[in-house]
């Protein structure tokens, strides 16, 4: 592959994920609100400085793993599978964030069992 399809599909690619991002967020994001609510008001004492780092950090792992999506997606994209890609991608969009809301559920039943 040339430097300009590669070019090319990364940019596909990063116009693809880069728009459904937010999505994946406020879904992570609902999800954590979801448990924090379900335990309240004894989810409201493990709120701390520490709490709020650790929140921020997952936040960045969680996006962190959002990025591998590109690897198989430019690597299909440079199949002959491309065009069928292009239309069902979207699926991996979806078991992706199902899998990352499933993990965020268990991680803030852990976080917010405590309280």
């Amino acid at each position: 592959m040339n430097p300009v399809d590669l070019r090319e599909k990364a940019s596909n690619a990063i116009r693809f994920w880069e728009r459904w991002r937010i999505g994946y967020n406020l879904v992570l994001t609902g999800v954590v609100v979801l448990h924090f609510v379900a335990a309240y008001p004894a989810s409201k004492q493990v709120l701390s400085i520490n709490f709020c780092l650790a929140l921020f950090l997952l936040a960045v792992v969680a996006n962190i793993l959002y990025c591998t999506a590109y690897l198989p997606d430019i690597f299909v994209q440079a199949s002959g599978f491309h065009q069928l890609w292009r239309n069902f991608r979207w699926l991996l969009l979806l078991v992706g964030t199902t899998c990352a809301a499933i993990i965020t559920h268990f991680v803030s039943t852990a976080m917010f069992s405590r309280a």
